[in-house]
Parts: C-alpha cells; sequence; structure tokens
C-alpha cells in the first residue's frame, strides 16, 4: 500500500498542532516585551499577566467537550478547519489590544479554539493510518506542536510584538488553504452509513488500486459491535478503564511541568542567570523540542510506547532534580550552563514521550461510538490540570522557592515511571485487540 499519500494527509492535518504550539509559546517572549513597556501602551500586574498566560488553557478545557461532540456529528476535518474563524478573531483581539482585558479574552479566545486539535488531529492521524504506522502519523503533532512554540520563540525575540501577532493570525489561514484539499476520515463517513465516500477516502489514502475491503469490514465491525446508547457504552468495562489510562496519562503529562515552563521559559532564564539572554535560551529549548521528535519518528513503530514512556519519565525526574539542585545549593557557583543543560535534556525527554504518547494512546484505545466524548472529556481534563499548573507555578516560585518547585516536579514524574507499568502496549495492534487486551482477554 502507498504511504505517501498518508504521510501528506497526516502532516497536513497536523498543522493544527502548529496553530497550538504558536499560542502556547507565545507568552515567553511576550511576556519581556510587555514588561519591558514594548508591547502595549499599558502594563499588566504580575497578576494579570498570570491570567494571560493560564486563560489561553482554561479557553481550551471549555470548548473540548462541545467540540468533540460536534466533531462525532460534522466529521473531524469540518470542525478542524471551522475552528479557524474563531483562532483568527482571537489573534485579532490580541493584536489591536487597548486594554489588558482585550488580551486575556484574545488569550481565553485562542486557546478556546486550538486546545482542541489536541484531541482531532490524533483521532484525524490514527483514522486515516494503517495500524503499521500508526505510531509514526501520530508523532507529526509532537512534530509541529514543537515547531509552532519554536516560531514564537523565534519570532517574538526579533520582531515586534505587533508584527508578531499579525504573523500568528496569518498562519491559520495558510493552515486552511492546505488542508482543505486532504479527505475525511473513514472512519467518520462508515459511522454515518456514507460507505461510498468512505471507499473514495481510502482510495485516495491507500492508492486507487489497493484493496480496500478488509479496511471498510473492520471499520464497519468495530462500529456494529456494540449498537447501544451512548450511557452504556461508556459504562462499558474497556472503556472505564481507557477513561482512568488516559486520564492519569493527562494528569501526568501537565503535572510534570512542561506547561509552566512554556508559558514561563523567558522568566526562568532570567532567575537562573545564566549569563546567555533569556531569548537566545529558549531558542535554543526550542530547537530542542523539535529535534526530540525524530527518535519518536523513526522507533516508536519498531520499539512500542512504553518504552518511550519509560525512559522519557526516568530523564525528566532526574533533570528536574538537577534544576532543584541549582537553585538550592549552586546558584552562586558559576555553573550558568547547567539549567540551560538541564531543562533542554527535559525537553527533549518530554518531547519523545509524554508530549504527545498520552494522546495518541487515548485516540487508540477507545471504540469507535466512544471515541469523540472520551476524547473530549480527557482533553477537557488536560486542560484544566494545564490551566491549575500554569496558575500555581508562579505560586510555587514566590512561597516555596525554584528549588523545591522543581522537585515537587520530579517526585510527579519519578509517580509517571511507575504508572507506565500498567499502561498497555498498542504498537502493531489492532483496535479489536487493544479492545479484548482492556476486557482482559489474552489476545
Amino acid at each position: 500500500m502507498c504511504l505517501k499519500r498518508q504521510y501528506v494527509a497526516g502532516l497536513i492535518g497536523s498543522l493544527g498542532a502548529l496553530c497550538l504550539g504558536m499560542v502556547m509559546g507565545w507568552s515567553g517572549p511576550a511576556e519581556m516585551l510587555i514588561a519591558k513597556g514594548k508591547g502595549y501602551s499599558f502594563v499588566p500586574t504580575s497578576d494579570e499577566f498570570g491570567w494571560i498566560a493560564s486563560l489561553m488553557t482554561l479557553g481550551a478545557a471549555s470548548t473540548c467537550l462541545p467540540v468533540g461532540y460536534m466533531a462525532g456529528v460534522l466529521g473531524r476535518k469540518m470542525v478542524m478547519i471551522a475552528i479557524l474563524i474563531p483562532l483568527m478573531l482571537g489573534w485579532l483581539l490580541i493584536t489591536a489590544a487597548t486594554h489588558v482585558l482585550m488580551v486575556q479574552l484574545g488569550r481565553y479566545v485562542t486557546g478556546a479554539s486550538v486546545g482542541v486539535y489536541c484531541v482531532l488531529v490524533q483521532i484525524y492521524c490514527t483514522e486515516i493510518s494503517e495500524v503499521k504506522n500508526r505510531g509514526v502519523m501520530g508523532s507529526f503533532y509532537q512534530l509541529w506542536l514543537t515547531i509552532g512554540i519554536l516560531i514564537s520563540y523565534t519570532v517574538g525575540a526579533y520582531v515586534p510584538l505587533f508584527i508578531f501577532n499579525i504573523f500568528s493570525t496569518v498562519v491559520p489561514l495558510v493552515y486552511f488553504l492546505l488542508f482543505i484539499w486532504m479527505p475525511e476520515t473513514p472512519a467518520y463517513y462508515v459511522q454515518k452509513g456514507k460507505t461510498d465516500k468512505a471507499e473514495k477516502a481510502l482510495h485516495w489514502l491507500r492508492g486507487k488500486d489497493a484493496d480496500i475491503s478488509a479496511d471498510i469490514q473492520a471499520i464497519s465491525i468495530e462500529i456494529k459491535k456494540e449498537k447501544v446508547n451512548i450511557r452504556k457504552a461508556m459504562g462499558r468495562k474497556t472503556t472505564l478503564k481507557g477513561l482512568g489510562i488516559s486520564i492519569t496519562l493527562m494528569a501526568l503529562q501537565q503535572f510534570i511541568g512542561i506547561n509552566a515552563i512554556a508559558f514561563y521559559s523567558t522568566s526562568i532564564f532570567e532567575e537562573a542567570k545564566t549569563g546567555i539572554p533569556s531569548e537566545v535560551c529558549t531558542i535554543i529549548l526550542g530547537i530542542v523540542g523539535c529535534i526530540a521528535v525524530a527518535p519518536a519518528i523513526m522507533f516508536i513503530d519498531r520499539c512500542g510506547r512504553r518504552i518511550f514512556l519509560f525512559v522519557a519519565a526516568a530523564v525528566m525526574c532526574v533533570m528536574h532534580f538537577l534544576m532543584g539542585a541549582y537553585f538550592h545549593w549552586l546558584r552562586d557557583k558559576n555553573v550558568g550552563w547547567m539549567p540551560i543543560l538541564a531543562i533542554c535534556i527535559f525537553v527533549f525527554a518530554f518531547s519523545m514521550g509524554f508530549g504527545y504518547l498520552p494522546w495518541l494512546i487515548m485516540a487508540e484505545i477507545f471504540a469507535e461510538d466512544v471515541k469523540p466524548l472520551c476524547a473530549a472529556i480527557c482533553g477537557t481534563l488536560n486542560w484544566i490540570f494545564g490551566f491549575t499548573v500554569t496558575k500555581l507555578f508562579p505560586i510555587c516560585l514566590s512561597v516555596a522557592g525554584p528549588a523545591i518547585t522543581f522537585w515537587i516536579f520530579a517526585g510527579i514524574a519519578l509517580l509517571a515511571f511507575f504508572f507506565t507499568f500498567v499502561v498497555p502496549e498498542t504498537k502493531g495492534k489492532t483496535l479489536a485487540e487493544i479492545q479484548e487486551e482492556l476486557q482482559g482477554k489474552p489476545i
């Protein structure tokens, strides 16, 4: 079967993660520009900027459930395109802001728009891919997410905030012009009884001469297997177990501290007194995040998901401990390179493991009849966890100090390491096989 078109559709469909990354990365460079009076005619207080940074996650949490439902009704592609409109409006609010409330509202709207991409991109990619390359397709999300963050760090460091905001407004339009030509997922068409359109989409993805009968049959069997109402479907053992695993992975992903580092990276490096301009440090961070996706793309479908989670959790635990040690004992010891190295290795480990695997595993383990709703629940909770971390991080820094804060993150990373033992391996397994494993049946 031809993989070229699957990769093209996966890469272009995953561009939504680029938009998400740019929204996430905006607050790092913007914080310094605004604080220096170079952004707007007003200067927000530290508390107001805390809300500017965190409202993005609250906005994302508010839309995952309704948009997840809409994706099941209107289609994955249609919803992914439709939410570009409020995304651009949100960026325009941030660009034209004359009061801090306009920036906060813009951040909420942009978050409400792009937050759902973490759910829809993975569903889209897993539903258009074959079993053998599902991991690679899922890694495209993290690739574009890290590139989006890098773009924000780089552009924000060297251009005025107004130009930065205008640039961010235009990027979603490019995504629209590319993604409009990609197919809807075959699974959605089969769910809606549009088998002819599902066959057409599969021929586009697999090749016009490919035998797609087995694909259509597998999708149809899974969708029709348990034709029950949604309440009964949500009460199945496989659904509840999948929710427990996915929600825990989402909590660990956020409480490990990645959003705190992404949103406050510039100020963290200022606090660390590395001797290197903080803007350069954050750009290095963005580059490392992009590079880290390479081993995931190359080996995720060979080595499996769990080994990446194991390694990532162990490395992140050590790096957080080193960050705490630096702030507690070594800050005045002329080792300014240490926090840069520790955070870069942390970002590398996170990007190749916990950055995208919780989303990929979520898209792999749920049956088709509950996938949109379960994914929406997981996405909502993920962003609520992210909002909590983003709001608590500056408070912890001021009350407990950076050393204790990073040691708390180290403890959470250690919990993530041990939890990985109960996460099912989904590499090379069909949805039916994964469901049987969750049910407790031998495969």
